[in-house]
């Protein structure tokens, strides 16, 4: 919904920090400084719409936040809070809880959400939401802590130098994304999801933080019939909080049966037809989910509209969206979900998707492999063909509680590193690079207690992931074809770079990052190689590189790497 930025216990402005983010907030910027520190708010305008300007003043408290806390009205209601509200901003029932339980406030939140709050009681808090849909950054400077919605904007406003670590680079070319902590801007750090800190004096202090998932001894029990009924509920009431906005709502529709769900509940709780927006890819051999997409749609009486993208698309987008990833993800869905929130744009404010559908029910086929004994084939749900250090590092981030079964293991690992780092950080760029806001009724915490605590025959069975959802499915829409053959979301990429591999090679290791990464043969020979080489992630890596460390323009960035000019 917006970007928050501040510097606390120190002098410095937050202004520079928010200028850098006008994007994410396109309806206007408020700035508050006094008292030792600087708050500010980039807005975009989702619920009351005249009265939800912030930072938020009640209880004797501010706060600034970024997201949506989607069970605002129960928690007002709850805490007979009634004429104590002065505006009907989903974050002003927040400050009154605070002023009454202090930090335990936190536990009760079911939304999307990075904020800063500063209490009656002058204690000040960071608090990001437990899967980390919702971005959160931080650098300690020589005076304070600043804090910023985007990793980029501290480069921006000059607050630290435009390098990428070549440890940073490795982990990109290794995973498609960065781990744990790590940002491409020494200095500046992510915070983890669910992370609560206090700040004090200027440093962070860590709290409790708040799980994703339920404890690993919830496990729910009963037969299909109940537990299909319930899984209705449950989802229905997920997708009705999270269609809470003042503004145009509709969702982005692929062919999958993840946003297949998502669809049949909107156009049951929706009297008008939802607005959906699919993309589909020409190109030859190309795996392009419209018809299924307008066949489901048609069947739901959605407002369908339907988005192509090719090979020039993919040219001219690439420095766009590596540009707006500030905290880079080597994805090449991020292409379509560009061109998906640029055509939205206009029509729509909020949209909703069905990011953590396959983690949280259990759809990936490395889960299915994961059950497999070796002798059937069977391997750990983990990255292949990494270096043992980095691969050591994504098994710490990924490390489960005891007392899971290895379908949870690898569920959880996933939720614990690609979701956040990769899925979440491209949904959340590639939107609000369009003043788009993105919400994701699956990564709610009423959808995961129930998902993940399922037995896990209801998740996998046979050759079939998202066992229970594809059941449901059955029975709520049929013409979703939940039991239909997962045809996977692959852009061709691989087919588009191809001919101007040669041209490629002869330039990308001289970019200095390529270079100090992974040398300038190597590189050079990776694009020489057949098809199979890492040339998608070399050459994300390479514009990126040359946009946000070397500051060149984006059409110049993929100038200089593949002459397209």
């Amino acid at each position: 919904m917006c970007a928050i930025a501040g510097v606390l216990d120190g002098t410095a402005s937050a202004r520079p920090l928010i200028e850098a983010m006008t994007h994410r907030g396109p309806d206007g910027v408020r700035v508050e400084e006094g008292g030792g520190r600087s708050l500010a708010h980039a807005r975009l305008s989702i619920i009351d719409l005249q009265g939800g300007w912030q930072p938020l003043h009640a209880a004797g408290g501010v706060v600034i936040g970024n997201g949506e806390i989607y069970n605002y009205l129960e928690l007002a209601q709850e805490a007979g809070l009634g004429d104590a509200l002065a505006t009907g901003s989903d974050f002003e029932p927040l400050l009154h809880l605070y002023g009454r339980d202090g930090p335990a406030a936190f536990d009760r939140l079911r939304g999307m959400y990075a904020f800063c709050l500063v209490g009656a009681d002058n204690r000040t808090w960071l608090v990001r939401d437990p899967f980390g849909i919702k971005p959160l950054y931080v650098m300690e400077l020589e005076e304070g802590l600043a804090f910023a919605s985007e990793a980029g904007a501290f480069a921006a406003a000059g607050l630290v130098p435009r390098r990428l670590s070549p440890e940073a680079g490795r982990e990109l070319l290794a995973f498609g994304y960065l781990l744990a902590e790590t940002t491409p801007f020494l200095g500046v750090r992510r915070l983890a999801p669910g992370a609560v800190f206090e700040v004090v004096e200027g440093r962070l202090v860590p709290q409790a933080s708040r799980p994703a998932l339920p404890a690993p001894a919830v496990r729910r029990t009963g037969d299909e019939q109940g537990l299909t009924a319930r899984l209705d509920a449950v989802l229905e009431d997920s997708v009705a909080v999270h269609q809470r906005s003042d503004v145009p709502y509709g969702l982005f529709l692929s062919g999958g049966i993840d946003s297949a769900a998502i669809a049949t509940l909107m156009a049951r709780l929706n009297a008008r037809p939802v607005t959906a927006y699919t993309c589909g890819f020409t190109a030859p051999g190309a795996r392009d989910e419209r018809a299924q997409a307008e066949r489901l749609a048609r069947s739901l009486d959605l407002d369908w509209r339907e988005v192509g993208f090719d090979e020039a698309d993919f040219w001219s987008l690439l420095p766009k969206v590596a540009a707006a990833l500030d905290d880079p993800t080597a994805d090449y869905a991020t292409l379509p979900t560009y061109k998906l929130a640029e055509a939205a744009r206009g029509t729509l404010t909020v949209v909703l998707t069905g990011e953590g559908g396959d983690e949280l029910f259990g759809g990936y086929g490395r889960y299915r492999r994961a059950l497999r004994p070796g002798w059937l084939g069977g391997r750990p749900a983990e990255p292949r063909g990494v270096a043992p250090d980095l691969l050591a590092r994504w098994r710490a981030q990924a490390a489960a509680p005891a007392g899971l079964t290895r379908l949870q293991q690898a569920q959880f690992a996933d939720i614990a590193t690609w979701l956040p780092a990769d899925l979440l950080t491209k949904l959340d760029r590639c939107l609000m690079a369009h003043g788009l806001e993105g919400r994701t009724p699956f990564l709610d915490p009423v959808v995961a207690d129930f998902a993940f605590s399922l037995p896990d025959r209801f998740k996998v069975r046979g050759r079939y992931g998202k066992w229970l959802l594809r059941r449901w499915l059955e029975g709520v829409c049929p013409a979703s074809a939940p039991w239909a053959r997962k045809q996977g979301f692959t852009v061709p990429v691989e087919a588009w770079i191809a001919p101007r591999a040669p041209a490629i090679a002869a330039r990308i290791g001289q970019v200095r990052t390529i270079a100090e990464v992974m040398g300038e043969e190597a590189a050079r020979a990776a694009f020489l190689e057949p098809a199979g080489a890492p040339r998608w992630p070399l050459l994300f890596l390479a514009v990126w590189s040359l946009i946000h460390v070397d500051g060149a323009a984006p059409g110049e960035a993929l100038d200089l790497v593949a002459g397209t000019n």
